[in-house]
């Protein structure tokens, strides 16, 4: 469990398939920090109302950015949904994968819950959970304005030991939506497992990016910059001596990138692993 103040921030597709995405990483940060089962539930619920009030109403059907940042302190977790269109409304009779209760439910299981923006100036929904009943939030810190992003989903992570839980999480879901068996969802439910124990240690101090793209049976991430040789110690990390194999088998390409500021380790998993050459 952290102590320390951490970060993450996601931009992706405002759909409502990325309500599970965002979810799911959401928890994931909430349990490195501490937060009990029961409240990690409640934060799941009130995040997928948030997220599926934007996929619904904020662009009336046109593409537009679903953006959310995770705040963590060694008391809190606030989060924080935003739109850039129409703004979040209320969903009455909406069928949607939701639980239609909308911004009720959300004022009745967070802690402290606040609306921001006004008509055409998007929303955004600021919640905030104590790690555990017993805990006492204190104030609220300044968020910058994220960047609007184009298609994929973007994650930045101002901890290195954060990235762990949301790196095996996001595998997990995306390669259950891309419609993976499963036996390759076993696979990469592993991957994602053993990437997320031996990335962190490969993170300088500063924010650390995700890239992710998910379609045509394929999962294409992006980690990183990663100190020089880091990215290359984590590939070597999913051997097996033991077996004579390697984890790096389940994905059906793990590369390292050099560029300007570090190293980056990408990562390519298939609904189908690809064939051996000369097959």
């Amino acid at each position: 469990m952290t102590t320390q103040a951490s970060r993450m921030q996601l931009t992706l597709p405002a759909r409502a398939e990325n309500a599970a995405m965002v979810r799911h990483a959401v928890a994931g940060f909430a349990e490195a920090l501490g937060m009990d089962e029961i409240r990690v539930g409640d934060l799941k619920t009130i995040v997928t109302e948030a997220c599926m009030n934007v996929a619904v109403h904020a662009y009336n059907g046109r593409d537009g950015p679903l953006e959310v940042e995770a705040r963590g302190d060694p008391d809190s977790v606030t989060v924080e949904v935003s739109d850039r269109g129409e703004g979040i409304r209320p969903r009455a009779q909406i069928e949607r994968e939701s639980l239609r209760l909308g911004l009720t439910l959300i004022a009745a299981l967070a802690d402290s819950f606040e609306i921001l923006g006004g008509a055409g100036r998007g929303t955004r929904i600021r919640m905030q959970m104590a790690l555990r009943p017993s805990s006492q939030s204190e104030g609220r810190e300044h968020v910058s304005e994220p960047a609007v992003s184009g298609p994929g989903t973007e994650i930045a992570i101002d901890s290195g030991e954060m990235v762990a839980p949301v790196v095996s999480r996001i595998i997990s879901v995306l390669a259950a939506r891309t419609g993976f068996s499963v036996d390759r969802l076993s696979d990469a439910m592993l991957l994602g497992d053993a990437l997320s124990a031996t990335i962190p240690e490969g993170f300088p101090d500063g924010p650390t990016r995700l890239a992710i793209e998910d379609g045509n049976g394929i999962i294409d991430l992006r980690v990183g910059p990663m100190e020089a040789g880091a990215a290359l110690r984590v590939r070597d990390q999913l051997e097996l001596p033991e077996v004579g194999g390697s984890l790096e088998n389940l994905a059906d390409s793990i590369e390292v990138e050099s560029g300007a500021d570090g190293e980056f380790l990408l990562i390519a998993v298939r609904v189908a692993p690809a064939a051996p050459a000369g097959t």
